[in-house]
């Protein structure tokens, strides 16, 4: 039985199966890079778990799994490891496709609409000379998510394909959210510390 057990952790640890997981967590190299990926995985994770996932954990942590598990069969085709900045711009794809009316600011020099907001950190990425295979990867991602989940179900014959787990609704859904909660102004949805974002009208 002991044999049974140590062979099962030495296949476990052989096949390296925690690197699934690891590699969403690589940024590359401390730098600007690293930094940039860091501010807009935070700020925007957090948007969308305040805004259109307040209340719906399971849900979020639904949009995680699936889009970390596309993200990993999509990568083998075009040699990707590290995955954390493709995971980022998912995020970033959808907070965009659900808040399409919010003016962004991009370091005062680039005022568009939020769906932009993808290929406008594609085009900086270029420029930093990162490869924007990343940036396309996670951007298609965040697509398939954003169609299956907001756009497919409201179609003449559609459906709601996406169906998150009762076993991540019995761990992560508590109680109902209070509706009279009121978020503040900074954690409302909108830019990012060096470009405001604005609805417009308002």
């Amino acid at each position: 039985m002991m044999f049974n057990n140590w062979m099962f952790l030495h296949s476990f640890f052989f096949l390296q199966v925690w690197r699934l997981i690891t590699n969403f967590l690589f940024f590359g190299p401390v730098g600007f890079n690293f930094l940039f990926n860091m501010i807009f995985l935070y700020r925007y994770c957090r948007m969308l778990e305040e805004g259109s996932f307040r209340g719906r954990t399971a849900d979020f942590v639904f949009m995680f799994l699936f889009g970390g598990l596309l993200m990993t069969i999509f990568g083998l085709f075009v040699n990707l490891v590290f995955l954390g900045q493709a995971f980022t711009i998912m995020l970033v794809y959808v907070w965009s496709r659900r808040n399409p009316y919010v003016r962004m600011n991009f370091f005062g020099l680039l005022n568009f609409q939020a769906p932009f907001l993808p290929w406008v950190l594609m085009g900086f990425s270029l420029l930093l000379g990162n490869s924007i295979i990343v940036d396309l990867l996670g951007i298609a991602v965040g697509h398939i998510y954003f169609f299956l989940e907001d756009v497919f179900p409201n179609q003449p014959g559609g459906g709601r394909i996406l169906k998150t787990p009762y076993i991540l609704k019995a761990i992560f859904d508590t109680q109902d959210e209070d509706p009279n909660y009121n978020p503040l102004p900074e954690d409302r949805p909108g830019g990012f510390a060096w470009g405001e974002g604005q609805r417009l009208g308002g």
